[in-house]
């Protein structure tokens, strides 16, 4: 019954079974988005004890966040040998909202990037694996938050939620993607440390050196000093 009504097995052209979304199915997904960054923005309120005013200014700097992240996932710089791409810095927009304000914005706002991504490039093999790979994989770049006070919190979080997704994609791997490392000569677990960590790592390292210029720097304390003024 569940899958007739939000999903369709359809064949993955490799002789697989994978579900596509119907449009109920869609429609879901599209409403627990939304419902995810009204959730946001109901914490920041709570957190800051300012009123709808500040509530209002998260809610919109968070979204905007997510439509920039979700831009620049589409933007691949290079793929890997082993597969899997480097974006123009799509991860960075997403620890961008834990850094602003804090590890539980942060998460929610995530994990709803994690909904968009399921919505706009749905791989599904079963529930577990869609939970793993487009909720706890990306609501990890959430975690960002947890060094939001700190004084080099924004490099700190970003490599935390990096971290992060790396650890899930790796234990999606091992779990639903073992057969990737079949005739490669190594475990699945290798495999799947040596696929994720590829891309994750190069996006990271390019993230990372741009993150260390003086302007950007600048740029982004001016950017984060409006987010959260009161």
């Amino acid at each position: 019954m569940f899958l007739s009504i939000f999903a369709n097995a359809v064949d993955d052209g490799y002789g697989g079974i994978i579900y596509e979304p119907t449009l109920l199915g869609y429609t879901a997904l599209i409403i627990v988005m939304i419902a995810l960054l009204l959730l946001a923005a109901f914490l920041s309120g709570k957190s800051d004890k300012g009123g709808h005013a500040f509530s209002t200014r998260q809610l919109v700097f968070s979204a905007l966040s997510i439509a920039l992240a979700t831009t620049m996932s589409f933007l691949k710089l290079f793929d890997m040998p082993m597969g899997g791409s480097v974006t123009l810095f799509s991860m960075l927009f997403i620890t961008l909202i834990g850094y602003w304000y804090g590890p539980k914005i942060g998460i929610v706002s995530a994990v709803a990037y994690g909904f968009l991504q399921l919505i706009l490039d749905p791989y599904i093999l079963s529930i577990p694996q869609l939970f793993v790979d487009y909720i706890f994989a990306f609501g990890a770049l959430g975690l960002s938050g947890i060094f939001s006070r700190n004084k080099n919190g924004l490099i700190l979080g970003y490599l935390a939620g990096v971290l992060g997704r790396f650890v899930f994609a790796v234990l999606s791997g091992v779990i639903f993607f073992a057969s990737s490392a079949e005739g490669t000569g190594m475990t699945p677990l290798v495999y799947s440390i040596a696929y994720n960590g590829s891309y994750l790592a190069a996006e990271a390292a390019i993230t990372l050196i741009l993150l260390c210029l003086p302007p950007v720097r600048a740029a982004i304390a001016q950017v984060k000093r409006i987010a959260v003024q009161a």
